[in-house]
């Protein structure tokens, strides 16, 4: 979809439809990131912890909640190099 980029104030921006900004579940916010030179808008949330628990539970029904690296630690240092 073309949009123009229009004046606001010092500032440059664009309109968004109603439309796209429903399809999004976007509201009055957005996280805005720059990756390989393109502008990424997703809805923003003040909770980004959200629904976590859900997913924890998941992944232990599926059994994929091992751990990927030991939780040991050398508390004497050891083995540690410096």
């Amino acid at each position: 979809m073309k949009t123009n980029i229009i004046k606001i104030g010092n500032s440059k921006g664009i309109r968004l439809p109603k439309s796209v900004l429903d399809q999004c579940h976007i509201d009055n916010a957005v996280d805005l990131q720059i990756k390989n030179n393109n502008i990424i808008l997703r809805p923003f949330s003040d909770n980004p912890r959200k629904n976590w628990d859900k997913h924890f539970k998941k992944l232990h029904e599926n059994k994929e909640d091992k751990l990927i690296i030991s939780d040991k630690i050398d508390i004497e240092y050891g083995n540690w190099e410096w």
